[in-house]
């Protein structure tokens, strides 16, 4: 996707140099930063300078590449893979793009591994791209077939950021958006604000905004309202972790989302790469490690001062506490349909087999 006109991935190699978009400094300021070890890397992870699973797993990927630079024996190649493993517990695709380095590199002499970690994080960097544009595609028929049944705007609630800086281009959600958008298709996003972090607001707005895509800014308990009053036609959300029986984890509130969208009729598509498969869990709710994040970011929010500077502001009184936890589960039976790069299946064991028999254990 385009900043100003000029394209951009959110992870990419300047030659033996790994940059990012630290995101954390969104919308106001666009930041490129050099993550120059395994420590820069981890940091940028656990830190959320980059964010959302398909990019948290190529990011991992390269972090796994430097470090191998400077350490390439068997012991440290299980250490590189426990300290970036280590970042965050909820989000699927680190394991399994670190999974995949490890299995690639383990049989390597130890002279070899660094330039060919450094081809496989490549290589996970494009697949991600390509996977993103066939849900895209796969989406723009959905969209497509709402616009020919209502004849006019197709409106789209989408919740946190599962945009192009959440994957390392076009995004899982806002892929079939940008498509629709591509092909003249009128749509209208609405945009969760998404507490905490309001990566909704920050963002996907953000990126909208680049796009010249429409939408509006709305507060999270909006989206029920909307619903009700027939001003939502179809949502679609990312997700950090499927499990093969179909539940979906996300950013804590798509839980309320998929709630209000069964009650009003609404449809609820998750959009997500096979990569967010975890064919090992079966129960969401029961299974998925739910993270805890610091209670600051429920606290406090950023924002730009009267005189442009980017600062945190605290928002409750001091001394007063606040949980946080990262993700919520919305069970299979809530989903309509899972937009994955091969098409779009029901949220339920044997569709998800069905549509990837390859990958099923």
């Amino acid at each position: 996707m385009k900043i100003d006109g000029t394209p951009f991935r959110s992870i990419w190699r300047a030659g033996e140099t790994v940059r990012i978009i630290d995101q954390r400094w969104l919308p106001h300021e666009v930041r490129v930063v050099a993550l120059s070890d395994r420590a820069a890397f981890a940091t940028a992870i656990r830190d959320m300078w980059v964010r959302g699973a398909p990019l948290i797993g190529a990011t991992a990927a390269y972090g796994m590449a430097v470090a191998l630079r400077a350490d390439a024996s068997d012991s440290a190649l299980d250490d590189h893979w426990q300290v970036l493993h280590a970042t965050r517990p909820t989000a699927i695709n680190l394991r399994w793009a670190l999974d995949r380095m490890r299995a690639a590199l383990a049989p390597l002499p130890a002279a070899d591994r660094a330039a060919a970690a450094l081809a496989l994080a490549d290589a996970i960097a494009d697949e991600d791209v390509e996977l993103n544009r066939q849900i895209g595609l796969h989406g723009l028929a959905l969209i497509k077939a709402i616009a020919a049944r209502k004849g006019g705007r197709v409106n789209i609630l989408t919740h946190c950021n599962a945009g192009w800086p959440a994957t390392v281009d076009w995004g899982t959600a806002t892929s079939p958006i940008y498509h629709a958008h591509n092909a003249g298709i009128d749509v209208h996003v609405w945009v969760d604000e998404t507490r905490p972090r309001n990566q909704g607001a920050q963002i996907t707005a953000w990126e909208l905004n680049a796009h010249g895509v429409p939408h509006s800014l709305i507060v999270d308990n909006a989206g029920g309202h909307l619903m009700q009053h027939g001003q939502v036609d179809m949502v679609i959300v990312g997700t950090d972790r499927t499990t093969a029986n179909g539940d979906v984890c996300n950013k804590i509130g798509t839980y309320l989302k998929a709630l209000a969208a069964r009650a009003n009729g609404v449809p609820f598509y998750v959009a997500l790469p096979s990569p967010t498969i975890d064919w090992r869990v079966k129960d969401g709710v029961a299974e998925i490690p739910i993270e805890e994040r610091s209670p600051a970011e429920v606290t406090h929010v950023q924002g730009l001062d009267p005189e442009g500077r980017i600062v945190q502001v605290r928002i409750s009184p001091t001394g007063t506490g606040a949980a946080n936890p990262a993700f919520d589960v919305t069970p299979a039976t809530l989903v309509t349909g899972l937009i994955t790069e091969r098409g779009v299946c029901a949220a339920n064991p044997s569709a998800l087999r069905a549509m990837f028999p390859d990958l099923a254990p």
